[in-house]
């Protein structure tokens, strides 16, 4: 089983609030090995993203890489 595969079905049967403090769990940590779960989230996202929504999370994107620099 991929990683992509496990990940998608760890969290297919959780409610918004159980995704939720899965990703604020894996921010607090600070623990890369969380990054590939977050990775399948932000496909996720984006491939169901109208283009107006990946423009938003793009900006947001950029502009805060820019602060952390």
């Amino acid at each position: 089983m991929s990683i992509k595969d496990y990940i998608l079905n760890n969290f297919k049967n959780d409610n918004k609030e159980g995704i939720k403090e899965a990703i604020n769990e894996s921010i607090a940590s600070k623990d890369e090995v969380t990054l590939p779960g977050m990775g399948v989230f932000m496909e996720i996202i984006w491939n169901n993203a109208t283009d107006e929504m990946k423009e938003e999370m793009l900006t947001i994107l950029e502009n805060n890489l820019k602060k952390e620099n």
